[in-house]
């Protein structure tokens, strides 16, 4: 029986280097086809990138700055509850020593009332 061509180790060894060979010719062709438009491609990722880098800071920007504003209508109204609260407790305060007074002055004018009782009294015993 006649041996075939090409079925010797060394050919076939042959055949798949020149296979593989011929591929990456053809990968090497095809990359070179596509090079302008992986060089746009790759342009406008970067430009897309660029600009959603710049829309997160701008976003970023916007919200330090509404929370400073936050913290800031925060802080009034702290300051607002706290003079309403001294203005409160002044008033409970001049109503207290009002209260005392009226009653220290109710307490005098009692007095006052009794000593005279007592005056008249004494002076219609004598």
């Amino acid at each position: 029986m006649k041996t075939a061509k090409g079925s010797d180790l060394s050919d076939r060894r042959k055949l798949a280097t020149d296979a593989k060979a011929a591929l990456l010719d053809r990968y090497r062709a095809a990359m070179a086809a596509a090079e302008p438009g992986r060089a746009a491609r790759q342009a406008e990722r970067q430009a897309v990138s660029t600009a959603r880098e710049e829309r997160r800071a701008e976003r970023d920007r916007l919200k330090a700055e509404e929370q400073e504003r936050l913290l800031a209508e925060a802080k009034a109204r702290e300051i607002v509850a706290e003079s309403e609260a001294f203005l409160a407790e002044q008033a409970r305060k001049a109503a207290d020593v009002s209260r005392i007074a009226k009653i220290i002055e109710d307490e005098a004018a009692r007095k006052a009332e009794r000593d005279r009782r007592y005056a008249n009294r004494k002076a219609r015993k004598s």
